[in-house]
Parts: C-alpha cells; sequence; structure tokens
C-alpha cells in the first residue's frame, strides 16, 4: 500500500481544511517545500498535492509551488486542485506532476476527461470521486450532485481508469478513522486500485486500510496534528 503524504496548499502555503470548508483554514508551513524535503528525507516515495486556490478558481493556480516541490525532491508527486482544460494539464506535467487527479471535470465534462485518459494513458490519470453521503460533490467540494460515488468510478473503469482517489467529506479532517464501509464496498463492486483519503487518525486506521484492500492512503491533518509522526511512516515505507 502506498503511503502518500498530503500538502494542500492555498496562497503558496501548506495548509488544512476541515471538509473542505475553507473558513476552517490552518496554515501549517508557509514553506511547502520544507515538509516535501522532511518526508523525502524520511524514505516516502509519494506525495499528494492539491491547488486549493485552483479548486476554486477552476484553473491551476499555484504550478510554481508543484515546480518547485518536483524540480527540488525526488518525490513521486500527483497534483490536483482546478484542473479544467487541457492547458491546466499540460501546466502540471510540464511542471512536474508524476500524475494528475481529475475529480470536477470527470462529474462535469466526460469528454474532456476521457480525452486525457486516451491522451496521457490511464497510468498518469487518477480519477478524484470526492463524495458526500456517498454522492459526488465537486469544484473545491463546493457543489453536491445527484451522481452515487460508486456508479461515477464504474462508469470510467470503462473508459481504462485504473486509479481512484475517494475521499469522504463528511471524515475529511475530522481525525476520527476513515470511511472503511464505503472504501469496502467500491473495492467490492470495482477492480480500480483505491486510494484512500479522508478521516485518517493514527497508525491503526492505515493496517486496516491495507487490510480491506486500498492499494494507497493519502494522510494529511493526522500528520500535522502530530497523531501519526514522520518516523511511523518511515518504518512502514
Amino acid at each position: 500500500m502506498r503511503i502518500i503524504p498530503a500538502i494542500d496548499i492555498i496562497d503558496g502555503k501548506c495548509v488544512r481544511l476541515t471538509k473542505g470548508d475553507y473558513t476552517t483554514k490552518k496554515i501549517y508551513n508557509e514553506n511547502p517545500l520544507e515538509i516535501a524535503k522532511s518526508f523525502e528525507d524520511n524514505g516516502i516515495q509519494f506525495l499528494h498535492v492539491v491547488d486549493l486556490d485552483g479548486a476554486k478558481s477552476n484553473r491551476i493556480i499555484n504550478y510554481k509551488i508543484l515546480e518547485k516541490l518536483a524540480s527540488r525532491t525526488t518525490l513521486d508527486i500527483d497534483f490536483g486542485g482546478g484542473l479544467k482544460s487541457e492547458k491546466d494539464v499540460e501546466i502540471a506535467f510540464e511542471s512536474g506532476a508524476k500524475q494528475i487527479t481529475g475529480g470536477s471535470i470527470a462529474a462535469k465534462n466526460r469528454s474532456e476527461f476521457v480525452g486525457w485518459i486516451n491522451r496521457y494513458g490511464a497510468e498518469k490519470v487518477i480519477l478524484g470521486a470526492d463524495c458526500k453521503d456517498r454522492k459526488i460533490a465537486t469544484d473545491g467540494w463546493l457543489e453536491e450532485s445527484d451522481t452515487d460515488v460508486i456508479e461515477f468510478i464504474q462508469s470510467y473503469e470503462q473508459n481504462g481508469i485504473r486509479d481512484v482517489i475517494s475521499t469522504d467529506i463528511s471524515k475529511d479532517g475530522m481525525l476520527e478513522g476513515p470511511s472503511i464501509n464505503l472504501y469496502k464496498d467500491i473495492l467490492n463492486q470495482t477492480q480500480v486500485n483505491l486510494i484512500a483519503s479522508g478521516g485518517v487518525s493514527n497508525i491503526n486506521d492505515l493496517y486496516r486500510l491495507k487490510e480491506i484492500g486500498c492499494s494507497g492512503v493519502i494522510i494529511g491533518k493526522a500528520i500535522y496534528e502530530g497523531r501519526i509522526t514522520i518516523k511511523e511512516l518511515s518504518e512502514l515505507c
């Protein structure tokens, strides 16, 4: 199982939100590169970077931060937030992303997202399937839909999608444990490589996610609040 720390960016700073609410923003470090280097120095290979400014603005914003993280570390970075056009995707890859994640675009403009899969290959494109009450949410989680999350994932399996990040928004930033039942259902009803995100509170949560078959886990607030230490993650890696 991939261990994937998260860096969420607003105004070039490393922040965390609670349930995706921008008014709950808490700044943890004004220099995301410091955080990324600490992960790298402890043997962590992967990094999940979210451009929260981009998610709100519907276009990539913090690509200079991505470029700095990619050029000054050896981390494999997946990047999401605000990717709405072919140009956004090109900028993300040119700035050093190994993979990009599309969520809102996949929900709102299927042909565009399928075009990315066809052009760059399924190994480069991750489907973002973030949900509240099992319904897909978009645009920095500011909008909700009536689309069932499992049906959403299944529809993109037909287009070759292999990697899926799914966040249960009700769990995000709450440090109360991940949405195990949701992830079990996704794994039972699809064949995707599922990356769990949201709610991780301690090291035992990682073992539970591995046990049910998740191929990766994104960890954010639990690291920044000291619930899981980088040393513990290093030992797992």
